[in-house]
């Protein structure tokens, strides 16, 4: 279940924490998995500015939205420039390779097309470096925003986040006027400084909240349930699932419920996971399997058919990602598509 209330509030407080920045909405990789449609869609009465990764999700994106700026934060590939300009993508220029074939381009065109730019201040993966700034495609270049992405914004303490920040305050400073980012989700939280003319966030309009003082303001967006297929009552001694890692301390009743690593529940999730029914806990017994796994029900009443939480009020994604040894963006991404998904008013 995806609470679409949840999504527009958190949100709406994003773009209050960040109230002198325009607040975009990233939904790349099918919105985090959410569902790219119905995200943009309620959001579609405060959000101006969206961004996606690959050309085809800003395609797609635009089908749903004729009428907002769409950033495509990979660019694009070298037969693809007449594709971004046809749906109207504004492509994010990462490397000096793009901003010389985008000129080129535009040259060829006859007119100026809209494009970003980012910057590497230090993370050494997309953006042009202080030495490309040299570059007369560079220095001719009339970009429409300039950007860069933070890699240590989940870690307020570490000192990469000023060395990032002092750097892009001086390789935007080449662009005067031009519309700046920097934050994502985790930047946003770093302060004002990090803010400038625009902000990105992605996870956290989910509810993940990125620093552990925000967990009472971000509110979940995010409900998973799964089927119990089968109850059996085993002794002790007993051992359960792939590999026999399991051995039943005494007599047991263990429910075989129909979601494994093949959904996002990932293996790791075994070593102390557990699914919930309300407040009682069912702890996950043996290894998680491709499409099942298997809880302790010893002294409830469930029954064959009945539903379990997986991701609830008990449980985040967050917490799953905590107990798997994973990170929460990586358990919302990998939630499959075998899942119907029920997008709801809550709030």
């Amino acid at each position: 279940m995806v609470d679409l209330s949840a999504i527009r509030k958190n949100h709406a407080y994003l773009a209050e924490y960040a109230a002198k920045a325009e607040c975009a909405a990233v939904i790349k990789a099918d919105a985090y998995g959410v569902g790219m449609r119905e995200v943009a869609s309620c959001l579609a009465d405060t959000v101006q500015t969206f961004f996606v990764a690959h050309p085809e999700e800003g395609r797609q994106l635009r089908s749903y939205c004729p009428e907002k700026r769409i950033f495509v934060l990979h660019g694009f590939l070298p037969h693809q420039p007449d594709f971004m300009v046809k749906y109207g993508l504004i492509p994010v220029l990462n490397s000096l390779g793009q901003v010389r074939q985008w000129r080129d381009f535009c040259q060829k065109a006859g007119r100026e097309h809209p494009a970003a730019l980012q910057f590497d201040t230090g993370m050494s993966r997309f953006g042009i470096s202080w030495e490309d700034m040299r570059d007369e495609a560079v220095k001719e270049l009339k970009p429409v925003l300039v950007m860069s992405h933070l890699a240590c914004a989940d870690q307020p303490e570490d000192r990469a986040n000023e060395e990032q920040l002092a750097c892009f305050l001086k390789m935007s400073a080449a662009f005067p006027g031009v519309p700046r980012s920097l934050a994502a989700s985790s930047g946003i939280f770093l302060g004002e400084a990090y803010h400038f003319e625009m902000v990105r966030p992605g996870i956290a309009l989910y509810g993940l909240a990125p620093q552990e003082g925000e967990k009472e303001r971000l509110i979940s967006a995010i409900g998973l349930e799964a089927q119990i297929l089968q109850i059996r009552q085993i002794r002790e001694g007993t051992r359960i699932g792939y590999g026999l890692t399991y051995k039943a301390e005494g007599a047991m009743r263990v429910a075989t419920v129909g979601i494994g690593y093949a959904d996002g529940v990932f293996r790791s999730f075994s070593r102390g996971g557990a699914l919930w029914k309300g407040k009682e806990c069912l702890p996950v017994l043996g290894r998680i399997s491709m499409d099942s796994l298997s809880v302790d029900v010893t002294g409830t009443e469930l029954e064959e058919g009945d539903w379990v939480t997986v991701i609830g009020q008990e449980q985040s994604f967050a917490e799953i990602a905590r107990q798997a040894g994973t990170i929460g963006y990586e358990v919302l991404t990998a939630l499959g598509g075998r899942f119907e998904r029920f997008y709801r008013e809550v709030g």
